[in-house]
């Protein structure tokens, strides 16, 4: 046979761990199956015709093997025989799941009706008049090119009023989150959670997707896109100091969460530049963007500038470097 040259290099492939490993199951010829009384080692005769068949019959030199189903019993046996108590493992595995998806199922369908128990709703006087409903976990997309960092920046400001706590998975479209994304979850895993307190459950799942992007009802998929109004959703459901409904300065808030989402879509460091502007000029001598108070707002303008590297301190004025300073004590990012 010719020799032929390596046309590609080796490359150190890194596979997905979020997979199921499957055994190789073909079958093997086994040294107690592979010999039969005509001198035949397990191999299999095809013929093109039925008179070459009858002809290798009719002759005496001809070793022929017919399929023996005693041995092809005997061989998925052998490979049966140490799966046996793994597949049972999983069964009983399988079987835990559909328990706990059956409870889980039966919590939701409890849900949809009225239910004033849990202290975990929105209130009647808070949310302009809405009807009590419980509070449900969130699901949210993202991209470990886009962190959401405003997570851990609620999850440390709300420290001693709310519990924001999140878990991390990670997709089988995504090999590798990269190390800013397991940095990130390092951060959230050393904040403590405090169980006395009302709380959100966030299932944060890396995935390739082009937005961040948040599910918050488990019985219809319509998604929120966009940091920005996921921190909005978190600032309505979260602890009563950060929610601006009622505040004299709501419209301002809304508008600072709109300049964060613009700035976030720039295609350039000139349009970036433009819009820190205009959160210089909403700032103006303000402490926080919300007033004398930290709020959502500050949370969006800070992790927006975490996620945009391109922007330094000398595109930042002194009243931003200063409010700054004071945010980075809160979020402690």
């Amino acid at each position: 046979m010719y020799e032929l040259k390596t046309l590609l290099p080796q490359f150190d492939i890194k596979l997905p761990t979020c997979m199921y490993d499957l055994k190789n199951v073909s079958l093997s010829a086994d040294p107690a199956t592979s010999t039969s009384s005509g001198g035949c080692k397990g191999q299999l005769r095809l013929f093109q015709s039925a008179s070459e068949f009858s002809s290798s019959i009719n002759s005496r030199n001809s070793v022929t093997c017919v399929l023996d189903l005693d041995i092809l019993g005997r061989q998925i046996q052998h490979l049966l025989k140490d799966d046996t108590a793994s597949i049972a493992m999983r069964q009983e595995k399988v079987l835990q799941q559909l328990e706990a998806l059956k409870a889980q199922l039966g919590k939701i369908r409890a849900d949809l009706g009225v239910c004033g128990k849990t202290v975990q709703h929105t209130t009647a006087y808070q949310n302009g008049g809405l009807k009590e409903v419980p509070l449900k976990d969130i699901v949210i997309n993202g991209h470990p090119n886009f962190i959401p960092y405003a997570l851990l920046a609620l999850k440390n400001a709300w420290r001693d009023l709310y519990t924001v706590n999140v878990k991390t998975f990670t997709h089988s479209t995504m090999a590798d989150i990269g190390p800013a994304a397991r940095e990130f979850e390092a951060k959230l895993a050393k904040i403590p959670v405090n169980n006395a307190l009302p709380n959100i459950n966030v299932t944060l799942i890396w995935k390739n997707c082009e937005h961040t992007e948040m599910i918050s009802s488990p019985t219809m998929y319509v998604p929120i896109y966009g940091e920005v109004n996921v921190i909005r959703y978190l600032g309505r459901v979260g602890p009563v100091e950060y929610r601006y409904e009622g505040s004299p300065l709501c419209n301002e808030i809304d508008l600072v969460l709109d300049i964060c989402y613009q700035l976030l879509r720039c295609s350039t460091h000139k349009a970036q530049v433009a819009m820190v502007r205009l959160l210089d000029k909403r700032l103006q001598q303000q402490q926080y963007f919300g007033g004398s108070q930290m709020s959502v707002a500050d949370i969006g303008v800070y992790s927006s500038l975490i996620r945009i590297p391109a922007i330094t301190d000398k595109d930042l004025t002194p009243a931003l470097l200063a409010w700054r300073k004071r945010a980075k004590l809160v979020t402690q990012i």
